[in-house]
């Protein structure tokens, strides 16, 4: 096993599958298995899930609403989606603790670093619910914090790509997938990858990034293990 603790950023939008809203089931009751399976094989796994599939606040703030608000409406969804990753993953009997940054004391604990690393070393899967808990900070920031709270191996992004390409595979069909890359060549190429403020802490910290598929199975227990699967970002 080459990563003892992980943390898995999850976007929101990845969790709607091929609906145009909300949350795919069938899509959740696959990134639990996968997730089950690393788990059994004796990786700590944190996750952090965004919210886009539900509400984003900065698309509200360019309709009108008050950024601040949406930011906050914001954090709510990825709460929602957390829970719905927790029962996923409890009904094939993964222990788990969904912590979040904003109190909510009927459905989740208080984000308190030293307890998160304790139920990982019990095997529990931890989630980190709404984002930081402050308005102007995306959830690819909250991703970077926890993981380095928690003194993460690496920050693995499941996306719907299998890695940072040149372009926008989705758009430019001629585009090619880098299979590592340099924090310093990301910037250079000015490649999107997280926003600024997430990959930067990444960089100061010396926390590496695998961008990967996590939609096709197999993937996260063979980045666990070694595989070169996706795009690392390192030094």
């Amino acid at each position: 096993m080459k990563y003892k603790r992980i943390l898995l950023k999850l976007s929101g939008e990845a969790l709607m599958g091929k609906k145009q809203f909300g949350i795919d089931t069938n899509l959740l009751a696959e990134y639990a298995s996968e997730i089950k399976i690393a788990v059994d094989n004796g990786v700590e796994v944190a996750i952090v899930i965004g919210g886009g599939n539900i509400f984003r606040g900065l698309q509200a703030a360019e309709g009108g609403m008050d950024r601040v608000q949406g930011d906050y409406m914001g954090m709510l969804a990825t709460v929602i989606n957390s829970m719905a990753l927790q029962s996923a993953l409890e009904s094939i009997g993964v222990s788990t603790r969904l912590q979040s940054a904003i109190k909510m004391e009927a459905i989740c604990e208080p984000f308190i670093r030293r307890r998160a690393v304790r139920h990982l070393e019990k095997g529990r899967v931890v989630i980190f619910g709404a984002g930081t808990g402050n308005p102007y900070f995306t959830t690819d920031t909250a991703a970077s914090l926890r993981a380095i709270e928690i003194e993460a191996d690496v920050i693995l992004k499941g996306t719907r790509v299998d890695g940072i390409y040149t372009a926008d595979p989705e758009k430019d069909k001629t585009a090619i997938r880098y299979s590592k890359i340099t924090f310093t060549e990301v910037y250079e190429k000015n490649l999107q990858v997280m926003d600024m403020t997430a990959f930067t802490l990444c960089q100061e910290n010396k926390l590496p990034i695998i961008v990967f598929d996590m939609n096709k199975s197999g993937n996260l227990k063979r980045i666990v293990d070694g595989e070169e699967i996706g795009t690392l970002v390192d030094f």
